[in-house]
């Protein structure tokens, strides 16, 4: 499910995230922009927002994922990887002068000064870029995306990516998901988690809400169920994103 100590805000390549259904105008025509419609999907750490923001890529959904973005901005030999060095020192970088995730998600985690000064670099970077990725998915004519944010309720974004969908799963299953996925040990997941705002509270904000805690099958059945309702709720008929 990526860095989650790089909240920000979405996705790497529109033309990657879902297919485009708008038309490349002739030269001279008369391009009429429709209006785009974002929502939310959020979760906690291992609840599984990954999972759900495929299964909406595989219906054709233009997801927007915040961490590829970070990823993105903060590439090798970009100004936000440079900015960042100098903002928090040469040891967020690797050997080759990458940005060393890991490093930077322990600092992040364990000190919340540092954290604030991480978005402080990130943040301003990864919301111009998620605007430039969303006027692109509008210039195409796709009526709908998604915004896919781990941070999503902690950085104040939820009446701005209404409908918001958030994923939940128990604790423990958070846990043994997250360690297996990243190699981490339970105690440091249990930290990770304790830093975001609590699933319930995050649930309680929710317009719709996936629960992950059982098979594969019945989690993409209730994201399926989840974005035929968020479409229909958009003005979207969702027969624009057919089942796989």
């Amino acid at each position: 499910e990526g860095d989650d100590a790089e909240p920000a805000a979405e996705a790497r390549r529109p033309a990657s995230a879902g297919r485009h259904h708008g038309r490349i105008a002739r030269p001279g025509a008369i391009v009429r922009l429709v209006a785009l419609r974002v929502f939310g999907l959020t979760g906690g750490i291992g609840t599984g927002k990954s999972t759900v923001a495929r299964r909406f890529r595989a219906r054709g959904l233009p997801v927007l994922d915040a961490d590829e973005l970070a990823r993105e901005v903060t590439a090798p030999g970009s100004e936000g990887l440079a900015a960042l060095a100098q903002e928090l020192g040469p040891s967020v970088l690797t050997p080759a002068g990458a940005l060393d995730r890991a490093a930077v998600a322990r600092l992040a985690f364990a000190d919340p000064a540092v954290r604030r000064r991480l978005e402080a670099v990130t943040h301003p970077r990864i919301q111009a870029l998620r605007r430039e990725r969303l006027a692109e998915l509008e210039r195409a004519g796709e009526p709908l995306a998604c915004s896919e944010i781990p941070l999503l309720v902690e950085v104040n974004l939820t009446e701005q990516l209404r409908p918001l969908v958030v994923v939940v799963a128990s604790e423990a299953q958070q846990l043994a998901r997250a360690a297996a996925r990243d190699g981490s040990s339970i105690e440091s997941v249990r930290a990770r988690i304790a830093a975001q705002l609590p699933l319930r509270e995050k649930a309680a904000l929710a317009d719709h809400v996936i629960d992950n805690d059982g098979s594969l099958a019945d989690t993409l059945a209730r994201a399926d169920a989840v974005l035929d309702a968020v479409a229909r709720a958009c003005g979207v008929d969702p027969a624009r994103y057919p089942r796989p």
